[in-house]
């Protein structure tokens, strides 16, 4: 079976939390809800990567992020590849005073509780993800 490794990373004020509608631009999931994700590269740590895709995702600076959680590395199915699974390293961020600036990666955002993420079309167990940084 073939891997592939990504971060997924929640942010959340005031017990809520970010998710974001992947736009009809990006090559896989488009339209469904997601939290800030992005493939990690050769040798890089997860972490770097998670604080990467905040920022380019959106342009919310490191300096305005803590790290609050991150949950085992998870498995997950990939519904659009044969013979393929994707390997998530789940974090959970707090941010302080986010202006959010979407890139052209997702089309819109949300902020909800853990309970109203069954109401969203999402990419799959993003549920679980969440679960696991709760």
């Amino acid at each position: 079976m073939n891997s592939t490794k990504i971060v997924t990373c929640f942010l959340t004020k005031d017990n809520k939390y970010l998710i974001l509608r992947r736009s009809d631009k990006v090559k896989t999931m488009k339209s469904l809800w997601a939290a800030i994700s992005g493939i990690i590269e050769g040798n890089e740590e997860p972490l770097h990567r998670a604080k990467t895709e905040i920022f380019e995702e959106t342009r919310i600076p490191e300096v305005k992020i803590g790290l609050l959680r991150a949950a085992s590395q998870m498995r997950v199915d990939s519904p659009q590849y044969v013979n393929h699974e994707w390997l998530v390293y789940p974090f959970l961020f707090s941010v302080k005073d986010p202006v959010i600036e979407l890139n052209w990666e997702n089309s819109e955002y949300r902020w909800i509780s853990p309970s109203e993420i069954t109401q969203y079309r999402t990419v799959p167990s993003l549920d679980k993800v969440l679960a696991s940084l709760l």
